[in-house]
Order: structure tokens, then sequence, then C-alpha cells
């Protein structure tokens, strides 16, 4: 199976091919903006890393969210575009379940995964994952100075992993392990999750 993954849900641009189990190329950089103007180069530039025609793909990942509203437009309006033209499936997955599964392979004392995602606009978007990465429930939003309290209500059973851009703020708590390395979803993750799941209907 050969995907094609890309993310530029937060302040970062992402892309990976995947085929059948291996990472055949990937690329990531770092920008708050011009993702729009990024995205389609990096995608060219790694199909042609992996040897590979985007003609002979089966299936594009994409994350959905949470994060930048016009991150998150430019990767599914680029996805759907790439997509319809070849009559591929798109799978989707969350912000939150990309930077798990991540988490999840090298957490394996914890008691769940939070994902932490800052808006930049005062709030927080939070997920809930079991320690495998298996999703407890929808996104929510919560306030920034409400996230300590938000996480010591949940973290009543152990410690928690916690990824993404809105740990940085995070005070310490021994309840918390914060993975200073998983901020920002990973184009070879999304595309191993995206192998694993069924295209919808």
């Amino acid at each position: 199976m050969l995907i094609l993954a890309f993310d530029t849900a937060m302040a970062a641009c992402s892309v990976a091919v995947w085929r059948d189990g291996e990472v055949r190329a990937q690329t990531r950089r770092l920008m708050e903006r011009g993702q729009a103007e990024h995205l389609v180069p990096m995608i060219a530039e790694a199909m042609t890393a992996a040897g590979v025609d985007a003609n002979n793909l089966d299936r594009i990942a994409v994350t959905v969210g949470p994060g930048s509203f016009t991150g998150v437009r430019v990767a599914l309006a680029t996805a759907r575009g790439l997509a319809l033209t070849r009559n591929l499936p798109v799978i989707g997955l969350t912000t939150g379940e990309v930077l798990a599964a991540e988490a999840a392979g090298r957490k394996s004392d914890v008691a769940g995964i939070v994902s932490l995602i800052d808006s930049k606009r005062g709030d927080v978007y939070v997920e809930r994952f079991t320690p495998t990465g298996a999703r407890i429930g929808d996104a929510a939003s919560i306030p920034g100075a409400e996230t300590a309290a938000w996480l010591k209500a949940h973290a009543t059973s152990g410690t928690l992993a916690i990824v993404g851009d809105g740990a940085r703020a995070l005070p310490p708590d021994e309840r918390c392990s914060v993975l200073t390395d998983v901020v920002y979803p990973s184009a070879a993750v999304l595309a191993a999750c995206a192998a694993a799941r069924a295209p919808g209907p």
C-alpha cells in the first residue's frame, strides 16, 4: 500500500510517503504561516525522493484538526484535490490521534495520554487517549488558565503523558510527563495510522 500523508494543522508542515510498512521519504518544516505556499512543493519533493508517482497512490492521509483553521483548510483542500483527480480514499485523523500514536510508541508506563493544542486564542483543545493511543471521546476546548486543573482532575489513576504545543505553559506536576519532542504531528506516524484504517463509505 502506497500512502501520501501530510499535516499543516499547527506551526509546521510535514509530508511523508509510506509504502508497505516503511517510510520512503519524509520532510518537515516549522512555520507559523506559509503552509499554503510550501505544502505542494514539499509533496512533490517527497514523492521525487521516494521515487514514486502520484498516480500509483492507494490513499491519502491528512490531519483534520484541531489546530489552525487556515492550516487545516489548506491540508483538506489539497487532499481533496489530489483524491478527486485520482479517485482515491482520504483518511482523516485528528491532530491528537497522531500525537498520541507517537507517544504510545514511547511511553508504556502511563495511565493515559492527553493532547493539548494551543488555539492561539487563549484556550486549549484537549483530547484524551488510552495508553495505547485509542481515543476517549471527542476533542474539547477549555480556557488555557484551566488546563492544569483539568489535568489534575483527570490524572486520578496514574501519570499522564502530555503531548502537543499546549503543554509548554504547564507548571511542573509529578502526575504529568510532558513529551517535549512530541509537539507537532508527524506525517510518517499519520501514514502508519492511516494504513491501519478502513476507508469510510
